[in-house]
């Protein structure tokens, strides 16, 4: 995975750190469904912090059942979930309507760390890693589509990453994924236009989870990226849709203005 980092006016170097902060009166997403896979540690794991704390219903899916214990313990609802499997993903979508009726928002967000040069891949371990990233999404979209649908309208939101654009080196896996992603994301945004359904891309940036495979403190907490998951949440009918946001802005992956390293 290749970092990525925008500084902020002000911002002088090191970590960014934002603390969720319970809103006051209601929530336009209070009783929303909310699903949320890889939300077992990190991202996902501080989204479902922040809207559980907004008042709405989260389901989180993670492979990871011992975190899933704790992301229950703070009110989720959650349900062990391998999204490279398209049948635990309908289960995990079949959950969500059986537990509260509807499926408002999925983020489709699990994915795991690769640093591996092609030439040292073993058999189907870069398959595989698309699997996680590309598949995983593909498989939550087909399913919750027509959720949405029936139901009138709907939110998807696609975590990708500039590493697509960027394309390091040991990063095969990871970067051709999330460039597939953004390609799969916009499709399905077209073809849902005729719905209130809304398809969006995230782009964390730069943040200290699991995927790194060793603590980074000098990046920002995954609890800063939440004012952007929440925005892409809450999108009224009409919003955007096929976008990449970066802190709650629009970001043109692929533009050829875009800084993009040299390695």
């Amino acid at each position: 995975m290749v970092a990525e980092h925008r500084r902020e006016p002000g911002e002088e170097g090191g970590s960014r750190r934002a603390v969720v902060q319970p809103r006051r009166g209601m929530s336009e997403l209070e009783d929303k469904t909310i699903v949320i896979t890889g939300a077992a540690s990190g991202l996902g794991r501080a989204w479902a912090q922040g809207f559980l704390t907004e008042g709405a219903a989260v389901v989180a899916a993670d492979i990871d059942r011992e975190g899933l214990e704790a992301v229950s313990a703070e009110g989720a609802r959650t349900i062990p979930t391998d999204v490279a499997n398209a049948e635990d993903v309908d289960r995990m979508l079949d959950f969500a309507v059986a537990q509260t009726g509807r499926v408002d928002v999925l983020f489709n967000n699990a994915g795991v760390g690769f640093r591996t040069r092609i030439e040292d891949l073993d058999p189907g371990q870069f398959e595989a890693h698309v699997a996680i990233h590309l598949f995983g999404t593909v498989n939550g979209m087909r399913r919750v589509i027509p959720i949405m649908r029936e139901q009138g309208r709907g939110r998807i939101i696609n975590t990708v990453s500039r590493a697509a654009e960027v394309a390091g080196p040991r990063g095969s896996a990871y970067a051709a994924a999330k460039a597939a992603l953004w390609a799969a994301s916009r499709s399905a945004a077209q073809e849902v236009a005729d719905a209130d359904i809304l398809i969006n891309m995230l782009i964390p940036g730069p943040t200290n989870t699991a995927i790194w495979g060793r603590d980074m403190p000098e990046l920002q907490g995954a609890e800063v990226t939440y004012p952007t998951v929440r925005m892409l949440a809450s999108l009224p009918r009409g919003g955007p849709t096929g976008t990449v946001f970066w802190d709650e802005k629009p970001y043109r992956l692929f533009h050829p203005d875009n800084a993009i390293p040299s390695f």
